[in-house]
């Protein structure tokens, strides 16, 4: 029995491990074509069909390099850097719910589990940088270690009106809670400083001063080469995979996806009541208009004019009217409901309703990954001081004040909607 355990624990780490190293691979060639797309050019098109195989041809070429270590570095702590922080990468997935139960860990303090494990990766680049005893990947690792600690308390602040709105750490509870309505709807400032901090805590463009080119060359990677610089490779793209699964799943619903069925209902159910209204003011006016006709008729001569085709558009009108007042809201409505009921054992099974979570929480990630490849392709790099004087001094008053603000507005709402009325 215990090594079947151990076993199965293997078997749902890799369940979860596998995709995700193989997503990091096309995530690179998604943004090599997406930023080749959006600066006029075709990006990789070689290798495979459209380029797919490109990720494969470069991790094979970086594995058959001859790795070279500085003389002078500490070997030891030089491996182990890129080690912990892809290790601590991807330990944050195992907090992760797919869908209600489809986690590897359902842990009641997976909030803070995952702020715990992105910090601990800082300790990784730290360790790499300093070990290397160079200028360049030392300040790298100096820049790298000051802007995620900085970038850290806005993550860890936004997160604590999530908590305070969901009333728990749990994701999967914060998940569920949201079907009532995504969190993103009514904080969405928060979610714009929230989406800034995980583009700096991923050193991703502009905020990538830690591996800034013109600058340190490669930042904390400069003398890592070869097989060991994938470990850095993986664990940035793995680390901004996480994030993006992150923001879905405290302010865009994670898995969740009735919520935008319901939105789907109500907006279909007011574009019919527009549609039967507005059928009903041309009906009303159509029947003035033959009624001041037949009036005209009336007043010049009845008897020579024949009113029977007339008489039969009245009669056709009154239908329409007759339909339209029997327009009841709850048979109608509710007839809806069933047609597009997703929750219904009947249509969809427990297998498929997994396969639907899973693909509605990649869905939403994959728009925040190409919002991050986005970001990078329109913005310049800023200075390294300009970086963390707007943490400082604009994104941590900002996240400070809407902490204070949304409470006292959910606490003192009857004041508030009693001042309005008075309005």
């Amino acid at each position: 029995m215990f090594f079947i355990n151990i076993f199965n624990s293997i078997l749902e780490i890799l369940i979860v491990i596998l995709p995700i190293l193989l997503t990091v691979a096309f995530i690179t060639i998604a943004e090599r074509k997406t930023m080749a797309s959006m600066q006029r050019r075709l990006g990789p098109n070689i290798v495979g069909f459209y380029g797919l195989l490109q990720p494969f041809a470069d991790a094979l070429k970086l594995l058959i390099k001859e790795y070279i270590a500085p003389t002078q570095a500490n070997i030891v702590l030089f491996f182990l850097g890129p080690f912990i922080t892809l290790i601590f990468a991807l330990y944050g997935y195992a907090m992760i719910p797919f869908g209600p139960g489809i986690a590897i860990n359902d842990f009641n303090l997976g909030l803070l589990y995952m702020l715990a494990v992105s910090s601990l990766a800082t300790y990784g680049i730290l360790l790499a940088g300093w070990s290397a005893n160079s200028k360049y990947a030392f300040l790298g690792s100096l820049r790298s270690t000051a802007q995620l600690i900085s970038y850290e308390l806005i993550l860890s602040s936004a997160l604590l009106l999530i908590v305070l709105a969901a009333g728990t750490l749990n994701l999967s509870i914060i998940i569920e809670i949201q079907k009532i309505i995504w969190f993103i709807i009514p904080l969405f400032p928060l979610f714009l400083i929230f989406f800034i901090a995980s583009v700096a805590e991923t050193n991703r463009a502009p905020f990538d001063l830690a591996e800034a080119e013109s600058e340190l060359v490669s930042g904390f990677m400069t003398e890592h080469a070869a097989g060991i610089f994938v470990f850095f490779f993986l664990a940035e793209y793995a680390s901004i995979i996480l994030m993006c699964i992150l923001i879905s799943i405290v302010l865009l619903g994670g898995y969740d996806i009735f919520f935008l069925i319901s939105l789907f209902k109500d907006l279909c159910y007011f574009i019919l009541i527009i549609l039967f209204s507005v059928i009903s003011i041309f009906s009303k006016l159509i029947e003035l208009i033959l009624s001041l006709f037949i009036f005209i008729i009336y007043s010049i001569n009845f008897n020579t004019i024949n009113l029977s085709g007339i008489n039969t558009i009245i009669s056709y009108i009154a239908l329409i009217e007759q339909l339209i007042n029997n327009f009841n809201q709850s048979i109608i409505y509710n007839d809806f409901n069933y047609l597009i009921n997703f929750s219904s054992p009947i249509i969809f099974n427990s297998f498929i309703f997994s396969l639907l979570y899973i693909f509605t929480l990649g869905i939403k990630s994959c728009i925040l990954i190409f919002t991050f490849i986005w970001v990078r392709a329109s913005y310049p790099r800023i200075r390294f001081d300009q970086l963390m004087s707007y943490c400082w001094t604009i994104l941590l008053p900002i996240v400070i004040s809407i902490i204070i603000l949304i409470p006292c507005i959910i606490y003192n709402k009857d004041i508030i909607i009693f001042i309005i009325s008075l309005l």
